[in-house]
């Protein structure tokens, strides 16, 4: 099982806050741990790793759900990894529709820019853009 760890222990050694350690405790991603004797948590090295690989699923962009995926594929060693190739394939697709859509608001906001003029805020093209008579 390996050494029992305090929840600022384990939230430290995850690099997490440990609002975050009681969130995904929360919500599932993490079992509940023992208690001691004075009612604190104590984690075990198996959480810790289970916390460093939440927190890194998180960190490239997984939703909780996906994470939760990922972790019940993961319990499974020996299946198929398809299905971890799906879930990070269809992650993928979701990252370069918002790299497009932040390439096409990069466009529009450096047009914008590029119309100022100067002159008062009365006749900003910016504030203008942003207005209710905007097309």
């Amino acid at each position: 099982m390996g050494h029992a760890l305090t929840i600022g222990k384990i939230a430290k050694a995850a690099d997490t806050k440990v609002e975050t350690v009681r969130w995904y405790e929360k919500e599932g991603l993490i079992d509940a741990p023992a208690r001691t004797e004075g009612n604190y948590r104590s984690y075990t090295s198996r959480d810790l790793s289970r916390l460093t690989f939440i927190r890194r699923a998180r960190e490239r962009g997984f939703s909780l759900d996906q994470v939760r995926a990922l972790l019940d594929l993961a319990s499974d060693p020996g299946r198929d990894c398809g299905s971890v190739d799906e879930l990070a394939s269809g992650h993928l697709d979701a990252i370069d529709r918002k790299i497009a859509d932040l390439a096409a608001l990069r466009r529009e906001l450096a047009t914008l820019l590029a119309s100022c003029r100067g002159g008062t805020v009365s006749e900003c093209r910016i504030l203008e853009a942003f207005g209710p008579t905007a097309t």
